[in-house]
């Protein structure tokens, strides 16, 4: 008999009527649940084949509380801490610390800045407490996905215009942008893990747990390349004298066709069409290919001055970004073939 979580055995089905079944179920789990006869019990069909009972009075998720007390932890850790709580799943965060302690109110301000839907709710001389007011499907994952995207291709344009002679005024917010990205990233992991243990959350998002797993891995290539797209520009604001030759240079001339193939990738999340995946992945590795034979030209010449030092890190972050752009779209061909997916039963 299944006594616990975890547990299992195997029942028989009791025929009660010309069309009907019924399966008894463990004592224990009706215990634990509160139930009486005459419950309502809400059953689903799982794609996978499986039913899946619940009380149907279990509509909410129990809140998820933490502690940090700062006395057990190491000096300057709170903030990865409270970035650990945030990724599981924690709904409240009750940091504690002495009267005389030093206040971790900086560490608990980068934290907020570093995520969505927390804040203080309550704080004293001993203890601060953060509440997220963030429900999990409030933003659907593909949303996140989307804005990262933006975020990502609007840096390597006005990057470009600076390229071409613009202001550099256009990518002075480059910093601020990345955070975003990050700032997304950590909230789909948030969400992504909350969904790996509570279905109700998967149904707010309207997706399954595979499918999930495949948005994280979306999700963590376009950090990725706001990471190396973030060094681009950082290192074209500390080289703006050399601006008028990288814009002849073959990394720097590789961005458009960069950003047209990320861009049919990303519309490809919906549309899932083989053949304009596979396009734009031949078009990325085709960049790759040409960028690796600009790096071994700039290796074999003879001539060394700073402009080719310069050449050859750029084309080292723009070749990154094509790679990280493939992976985008080995997973996409992932996601299409799990959704093509039948399940045939042995004979």
């Amino acid at each position: 008999m299944a006594l616990g979580p975890g547990d299992h055995d195997v029942r028989k089905l009791q025929a009660t009527g010309g069309s009907t079944f019924t399966l008894s179920l463990p004592k224990p789990w009706v215990l634990h649940n509160q139930l009486e006869p005459r419950s309502s019990l809400k059953v689903d069909w799982r794609p996978s084949g499986a039913l899946r009972i619940t009380p149907l009075e279990q509509d909410q998720r129990l809140e998820r509380h933490v502690r940090i007390h700062l006395s057990e932890i190491p000096d300057s850790s709170l903030h990865d801490h409270l970035m650990g709580a945030y990724i599981s799943g924690a709904d409240v965060i009750l940091v504690v610390h002495q009267d005389d302690a030093l206040s971790p109110s900086k560490p608990i301000r980068r934290f907020l800045r570093s995520t969505r839907g927390f804040e203080i709710v309550e704080q004293d001389a001993t203890l601060t407490e953060l509440r997220c007011l963030l429900n999990p499907g409030d933003m659907p994952l593909h949303a996140s996905l989307k804005r990262m995207y933006l975020l990502v291709s609007s840096l390597v344009r006005d990057l470009q215009e600076v390229l071409g002679g613009g202001d550099v005024e256009f990518v002075a917010d480059h910093e601020e942008r990345e955070a975003e990205v990050d700032s997304l990233l950590y909230l789909m992991e948030r969400q992504i893990r909350i969904v790996f243990e509570s279905y109700q959350a998967a149904s707010r998002l309207n997706v399954t747990r595979g499918q999930a797993l495949e948005y994280a891995n979306l999700a963590r290539c376009l950090e990725r390349m706001m990471d190396h797209v973030n060094n681009l520009t950082h290192f074209i604001i500390e080289h703006t004298q050399y601006i008028s030759e990288f814009n002849a240079t073959p990394p720097i001339q590789s961005l458009s066709l960069w950003q047209e193939s990320l861009k049919e990738l990303m519309i490809n999340i919906r549309t899932q069409d083989s053949h304009r995946i596979e396009t734009a992945r031949l078009q990325l590795k085709t960049l790759q290919t040409e960028l690796k034979v600009y790096e071994n030209s700039i290796f074999d010449s003879k001539k060394k001055n700073p402009l080719l030092a310069a050449s050859l890190s750029l084309s080292e972050s723009v070749r990154r970004l094509c790679a990280y752009s493939r992976d985008f779209g080995e997973i996409l061909l992932n996601m299409k073939l799990s959704s093509l997916m039948v399940e045939i039963r042995n004979k």
